[in-house]
């Protein structure tokens, strides 16, 4: 009997690491992590894994990391840095210095690539320019393989142990929260986004760039985001709508005071133009195909299975 497909993973103690890891373990897959430090966690209860320490700069480390690999998954990034050369340095170089690995030591092994919505607008920020640069980054390296390669596009991912989306519910038990933009979003929870990339992992793949999306793709308005979140957190705040002038001018002074800082804002100029634009809803003619994964969890019950969990774990005031 043969054994188990192999998955080598990077960004396996992420937020969305914490659900791919156990989601490819419940496919069947044997997990090889890449990892800086020791990747123990709670989320890791009562699953094998290898672990390689190394980084995306190590080029040994990532030779071993993808060596007889079935399929790799690159869900490790930056979502924060001081410039665009950061970004760049982080998202694009560490694409390339990977994908590049694979088609050395690992030829015939599928590359599952993590990116973002952001993607599809390069010009809004240096995030979103550097998720982009890592795709076509991928792309390169897959030219001759482009039936190996699969470009995944996420929107917002909420849940368990996200610290980022914590501050929508927060806000939502104050008396007044500010309402930054007037488009609509897609969102998906972490849960779900997991399953579709180990779907995608495994006897589904299929070469291509995919979005990825919960049950209503064309996305919802930030009001109703906010109006779920207080809802399921138990606030009646009185949303505010913010002029686009103030959202900007916000992005800007948290991104120089940032520069004082030890770690870099995640809340920049770049980000309020990603905030303030009208459409993150995912296209038809983007989505994954259903018969690949089609998700299971719903706005609603997302929404307060994740309010139970933040205020189980202390970070939610109940």
């Amino acid at each position: 009997m043969s054994p188990p497909p192999l998955a080598a993973v990077t960004g396996g103690t992420g937020f969305l690491g914490l659900h791919l890891v156990p989601a490819l373990a419940k496919a069947g897959f044997r997990i090889r992590l890449l990892a800086r430090r020791d990747p123990s966690h709670p989320a890791f209860e009562g699953i094998s894994f290898e672990t390689l320490r190394g980084s995306l700069e190590d080029e040994p480390a990532l030779a071993a990391l993808v060596e007889a690999a079935d399929v790799v998954v690159h869900a490790a990034g930056l979502i924060k840095a001081r410039n665009r050369a950061e970004f760049l340095r982080g998202n694009q170089g560490g694409t390339a210095a990977l994908a590049q690995a694979v088609r050395h030591a690992a030829p015939n092994a599928k590359l599952v690539l993590i990116s973002s919505l952001a993607a599809r607008e390069p010009g809004l920020s240096d995030y979103a320019f550097s998720k982009r640069a890592a795709e076509d980054a991928a792309l390169h390296a897959f030219r001759d393989a482009p039936g190996q390669l699969a470009i995944l596009r996420p929107p917002a991912i909420y849940g368990p142990w996200d610290r980022a989306t914590l501050a929508l519910f927060r806000a939502s038990l104050y008396p007044a929260a500010p309402l930054l933009g007037d488009g609509k979003a897609a969102v998906i929870h972490a849960a779900d986004a997991a399953g579709a990339i180990a779907a995608m992992a495994g006897e589904n793949f299929q070469p291509g760039c995919f979005a990825l999306a919960d049950e209503k793709p064309e996305g919802y308005a930030q009001r109703a985001l906010m109006e779920q979140a207080g809802r399921a957190a138990g606030g009646r705040a009185w949303l505010i709508r913010l002029p686009k002038a103030m959202v900007l001018a916000a992005g800007f002074a948290s991104e120089l005071a940032g520069q004082l800082l030890p770690t870099p804002p995640i809340f920049t100029l770049g980000k309020a133009r990603e905030i303030l634009h009208p459409d993150w809803t995912v296209h038809p003619h983007e989505l994954l195909p259903r018969e690949i994964y089609t998700p299971r969890i719903g706005l609603r019950q997302g929404f307060a299975e994740t309010v139970a969990w933040y205020r189980q774990a202390g970070w939610l005031r109940g």
